[in-house]
Formats: C-alpha cells, sequence, structure tokens
C-alpha cells in the first residue's frame, strides 16, 4: 500500500464556497497511486470541507444563504467573540458540517458525481489562509501494494 502526503493553501475573500476540486485531481495525477481513497482535511476550527453541487452557482448561494439564517452572526446568547461577531457562529457552523471529506479513487479519478465539487467553505468574514492537508492511499500503476 503506498501513501502520499499533500499540502496545499487556499487564500479565501471571506464568506463562502471556494471550489479545490482541481487541485485535489492534480495532487492524484502526481502521486502515482491508480485505486484508492482521498482524504481532504483542513487544519482549522472556523471554516469546513465539504461536497457540493459544481455546476450551478445558485445552488452554493443557497447553501450560503441557508447557513447565515441557521446560525445567525448577530445572535444575542454568544458569548465567545474574540476575534469578532462572527467568531462563535463560524465555529458552529463547522461543527454542523465537516473537517473532512473522502472520496474513492479508480483508474486516477475521483469518483464524484456528475455534478460533484470537492469545496472550502470559509465561515468567517475577513480574508484567510486556510491549509489542507491531502492523504492518498492506494496501490501504484501495477497493482503492487
Amino acid at each position: 500500500m503506498h501513501v502520499y502526503h499533500g499540502q496545499l493553501e487556499v487564500h479565501t475573500r471571506g464568506k463562502g464556497l471556494y471550489e479545490i476540486t482541481d487541485q485535489i485531481e492534480s495532487n492524484i495525477d502526481k502521486c502515482g497511486i491508480q485505486n484508492g481513497t482521498v482524504t481532504v482535511f483542513v487544519q482549522h476550527t472556523s471554516c469546513s470541507m465539504v461536497i457540493m453541487e459544481n455546476a450551478d452557482p445558485t445552488a452554493r448561494r443557497d447553501l450560503e444563504e441557508f447557513f447565515e439564517r441557521l446560525v445567525p452572526e448577530d445572535a444575542d446568547y454568544f458569548t465567545h467573540d474574540a476575534e469578532g461577531r462572527d467568531d462563535m457562529p463560524s465555529h458552529i457552523r463547522m461543527v454542523l458540517t465537516r473537517t473532512s471529506e473522502t472520496m474513492p479513487i479508480v483508474d486516477r479519478k475521483m469518483q464524484l458525481g456528475a455534478w460533484q465539487g470537492i469545496f472550502l467553505f470559509e465561515h468567517r468574514c475577513a480574508p484567510h489562509g486556510r491549509k489542507i492537508f491531502i492523504t492518498i492511499i492506494g496501490n501504484d500503476c501495477n497493482g503492487d501494494l
């Protein structure tokens, strides 16, 4: 079994969904693993990883609006605000989603659906540099373990 570790940094412009599917596919191409799994993990508590529709941008806007209503920044019951009024809401949004996603790889291709993409979901208002770790586990092109 071969294991590959990679890393990328995504620079956000504030809240929103940032597609990273191409960067993940580039790491798969680089590592030489043909069949296995890829896991992407974001090392932060105020953003998350999601698999989401990547064809129609209105689906992403609807998800962003849903989270704005679900976890509003102006809730008077939040006390954790060390980094601003979006501090606690961003942590809650992360907990409601995930910090990692795992996808199968077959013949060097992630097995995402036709309209699926991998996104960093930024929950903070200010721009950030987000570190994403990539782990790919599987066999090489010869079927060797």
